[in-house]
């Protein structure tokens, strides 16, 4: 019987029809992704949680001596990279640990750094910036292309330290929170709110 059905061109038009669905099925879900992992060590920035007070003289005046917080040496931009806000990220639907910051350099541009993360690679994954409050459970898996966002790329690997450039002129005080958003299937790996360094 089988030997039968090998030769009706029907059985060979249903075998190409499978084919093509599991193949198509195997692009699209990237199964082999939830075993394999890609992992990014890129050099982050040396950054000051805060910047120095101002100097003061006498009964609390300023001081304006050479190298004082007075002075036009003083006033110029920090010598290094400062942390503008930072967080923890939050498992959603794969568990993901490490934390975000975003970092001002002395040019005042600012990058995202993704520190020690740690992720389930999958397909089309992308880091966005947001403006959606970080809800733990499944009722944060989805929020994140709700409101306003800026894309700032693929993720560069599910593991390790890596950086993304912020498009100049963006509003950071609207975006309070980074994804690791799957854009295939619209839902979020993990998130971190962003709070303002002290």
């Amino acid at each position: 019987m089988i030997a039968r059905l090998l030769h009706k061109p029907l059985t060979w038009i249903a075998v190409a029809v499978v084919a093509a669905g599991a193949a198509a099925g195997l692009a699209w879900f990237q199964p082999w992704k939830l075993v394999t992992d890609t992992e990014v060590d890129e050099t982050l920035s040396a950054v000051a949680a805060t910047t120095a007070p101002a100097a003061s003289g006498p009964a609390g005046t300023p001081a304006t001596g050479p190298g004082s917080a007075g002075s036009p040496a003083a006033a110029r931009a920090p010598a290094g990279p400062t942390l503008v806000s930072r967080g923890d990220f939050v498992t959603h639907e794969h568990d993901t640990s490490g934390s975000a910051r975003i970092v001002r350099t002395p040019d005042g541009r600012h990058r995202l750094e993704l520190v020690g993360l740690d992720t389930s690679n999958g397909p089309d994954l992308r880091v966005w910036l947001t403006d959606q409050p970080v809800r733990e459970g499944v009722a944060g898996w989805r929020v994140f292309d709700d409101g306003r966002r800026v894309e700032l790329g693929r993720l560069k690997g599910n593991r390790g330290n890596q950086a993304y450039d912020i498009p100049a002129g963006t509003d950071l005080t609207a975006l309070t929170s980074v994804s690791i958003w799957c854009k295939r299937f619209s839902v979020s790996f993990g998130a971190a709110p962003l709070r303002a360094a002290a």
